[in-house]
């Protein structure tokens, strides 16, 4: 690990020192003005931040998502303020009324950076260690980018070749999910990816001491990154200088990631709350705050005190992004002209088209043929990866089993791993088992750009990804996660494996589609709406989630009308065998389809039309206008009964008073799928048996 960086031509003077400082004092003011905040790491932080927004980045104010610019990531989301004033003083559109509004309705300063939100912010950040493995995500697709384009050109001379640059804090690194991303990082020797580390040894409950002992240098060195340590100035400040250097000389690392150790001191220079677990997440206080300013030489009767000759320092930043876009535009025009196709392909994809005749190539299933839709997904991306080199994915070390290899010749590994099919750029991605950071990392992918990523694991471990999955609902990122083994059906691994509350737990995110397709044809109807859905909104749709079987289930005819979300698989018929009024609606969703259509041929044997809905996916179906939603579950129809292997609530709205569920209200167990099926009433019997109550209750 290196200590002491060696080398630096920084520029650093008295108008870069004081628009750090007040950064400070707008980050004391911003919190004490409303009352709540977290002043303490902004302030301490302020440094670092100028530094990589005004002498390191490669960045344009005034086009915030200008392709060729670095990458910047504020895991430590709490300590907006760090990002808010730089953005602020950079020009990048936020003024100082914006930071006097700090964490007030209607804002462009919420109290955690949100992308989409405020310009200048590249992820939303809050939850803990996410931002480490959105950054790391950053930094693949990036790699992956650059294999698309231009990966013959040599090691910095691509105009895709860009830094992703990450502060995180102590919380971050403790969060299991950042030790996930950082393995990750290490494995994929990602050279564009540099890590600050704000240590300042003080979380909510005090010193970290109290939980924290390991030497986090150390394990970063483990994990196979570039490390070093810069020590802090003698009065307790973020030395600049030797900051700049190690953020240069990790630049010049280009087969490891970079994580630099920066000491500092909460709250420095407030004389009472610098170094106290109070300074992290409390306004400062009248008094404190204006002797930090009477310390940093403000008046400490004036608030949000900007400097004119400050703040035109600091907006140079607009004319230094300016030239730099300009730079790059050259380079960026060159290699159009010398690469033609490439940048056919680089317009299409950023423009969010796919390319002509891709829906062509999907499958198309023998009708009656017993296919898990897991099988059917595989195949579909096996079809679609041949046609549309922008969309690559994996999974966590479950390929075999999700069927998400869409490769298998071409894994994207670096250069120098010892398998065969190592590529730095390849189309399959081994996340390894790290369902959370996948999810996150998947997050940083689609916040990247210019890339399409999808992800698998068994549908249980959902719970091990969910906060990222929350987050990239948030966002409304275009992520796919194939989520497999989606109920009992997976059989004899048992209740441990077998998800149960997972369904109604993923539907009740705000914005995630959840998807679980009948049959092989349905999965493929549902990959493609999926894909042309992020098509009409590239790089701001929403997530989805498709749900699965392992078991083989029958085929039906292609429809349509999967798209939205439910419609009419089966029809009700009269003793004349031609349509009639339903007397009875089954409504089912996957594997449990085919067993509603079992049940209704036993109904209609029996004289009771009825009709059967496939429910794929019901955020699609509450898109729906009214007039299609009563045609496919008619309000004068009462007697319903839905059928899901997991808990019911879900259902409750669609059955009504007269409705019965058939689900399942408790763990599983460890036996075959089919006798599970059999012993927890997932049987065309059963569901009969329910209907004909549901009749009864609907006549009362």
């Amino acid at each position: 690990m290196s200590t002491k960086p060696t080398t630096t031509d920084i520029e650093w003077t008295e108008l870069d020192q004081r628009a750090v400082d007040t950064a400070r004092i707008l980050a004391a003011d911003a919190v004490q003005k409303v009352g709540n905040g977290h002043p303490g790491t902004a302030m301490s932080l302020a440094p670092a931040a100028y530094i990589l927004f005004q002498k390191v980045m490669r960045h344009d104010p005034a086009d915030a998502d200008w392709t060729g610019r670095d990458r910047f990531v504020l895991s430590a989301g709490h300590s907006s303020l760090t990002l808010y004033t730089q953005l602020y003083l950079a020009g990048f559109g936020l003024e100082l009324d914006d930071l006097k509004s700090f964490r007030t309705w209607g804002s462009k300063t919420p109290g955690h950076p949100e992308y989409g939100h405020t310009t200048g912010v590249e992820t939303t950040t809050g939850p803990l260690g996410q931002g480490v493995a959105n950054a790391v995500g950053m930094a693949m697709a990036a790699r992956y980018e650059r294999g698309l384009f231009d990966p013959e050109a040599a090691p910095g001379t691509s105009p895709f070749d860009h830094f992703i640059f990450a502060i995180a804090g102590d919380g971050c690194l403790q969060e299991g999910i950042s030790g996930e991303a950082s393995s990750m990082a290490g494995h994929q020797k990602l050279g564009n990816l540099v890590l600050l580390w704000d240590d300042n040894h003080i979380s909510i409950e005090g010193d970290t001491e109290t939980a924290v002992s390991e030497d986090t240098p150390k394990r970063y060195e483990a994990y196979g990154w570039h490390v070093q340590r810069v020590e802090p100035k003698e009065n307790g400040d973020l030395d600049p200088v030797a900051l700049y250097a190690a953020i240069e000389a990790a630049k010049a690392v280009t087969d490891k990631p970079s994580f630099i150790a920066m000491r500092s001191i909460i709250a420095w220079p407030a004389p009472n709350a610098q170094n106290t677990e109070a300074a992290h997440g409390s306004a400062l206080g009248d008094d404190e705050v204006a002797a930090t300013k009477r310390i940093l030489g403000f008046d400490p009767e004036k608030s949000f005190e900007v400097a004119d000759e400050v703040l035109a320092h600091a907006r140079k930043a607009l004319d230094r992004g300016r030239e730099a876009k300009a730079e790059w535009e050259k380079g960026f025009a060159a290699w159009r002209t010398a690469n033609p196709e490439r940048a056919a392909e680089f317009d299409r994809i950023a423009a969010g088209e796919l390319p002509a005749g891709w829906e062509e190539k999907l499958p198309v299933f023998e009708t009656g043929k017993g296919v898990a839709t897991r099988a059917a997904s595989g195949k579909v991306l096996q079809a679609l990866g041949a046609v549309i080199p922008e969309l690559w994915g994996g999974s966590a070390d479950l390929a075999g089993s999700n069927n998400t290899t869409i490769d298998k010749t071409s894994s994207f590994l670096p250069a120098d791993n010892p398998l065969p099919e190592a590529n730095p750029y390849g189309r399959t991605i081994h996340f390894g088992i790290r369902e959370h950071s996948m999810a996150a990392e998947m997050n940083g992918i689609a916040l990247h750009g210019n890339t399409r990523i999808y992800g698998g694991t068994f549908l249980v471990f959902s719970d091990y990804m969910r906060n990222a999955v929350r987050l990239s609902a948030l966002m409304h990122l275009p992520v796919t996660y194939v989520w497999t083994h989606d109920s009992i059906g997976l059989g004899e691994d048992g209740p441990t494996h077998q998800p149960v509350e997972h369904l109604a737990s993923l539907r009740a995110i705000p914005g995630l589609n959840v998807v679980r397709p009948a049959d092989a044809n349905e999965t493929a109807i549902a990959w493609r709406e999926i894909l042309r859905r992020y098509t009409k909104v590239f790089g701001k749709g929403n997530p989805h989630g498709l749900a699965l079987t392992r078991q083989g289930v029958p085929t039906y005819d292609a429809n349509e009308d999967v798209t939205k979300g439910a419609y009419v698989l089966f029809e009700a018929e009269g003793s004349d065998g031609q349509s009639a009024e339903p007397e009875v609606i089954l409504l089912a969703t996957g594997s449990e389809v085919h067993v509603a259509v079992e049940a209704r041929e036993q109904l209609q044997a029996a004289g009771t039309p009825t009709r059967v809905v496939s429910v794929p996916c019901v955020e699609w179906f509450d898109e729906q206008d009214q007039g299609y939603r009563d045609s496919v579950l008619p309000p004068s129809v009462k007697a319903r009964v839905a059928v899901e292997a997991g808990i019911g609530l879900t259902w409750h709205r669609f059955v009504g008073d007269a409705g019965r569920i058939v689900s399942l209200e408790h763990f599983g167990a460890s036996a075959d799928g089919k006798v599970l099926f059999q012993e927890f009433g997932f049987t065309a019997e059963n569901v009969a048996n329910v209907a004909k109550e549901s009749i009864a209750a609907a006549q009362r």
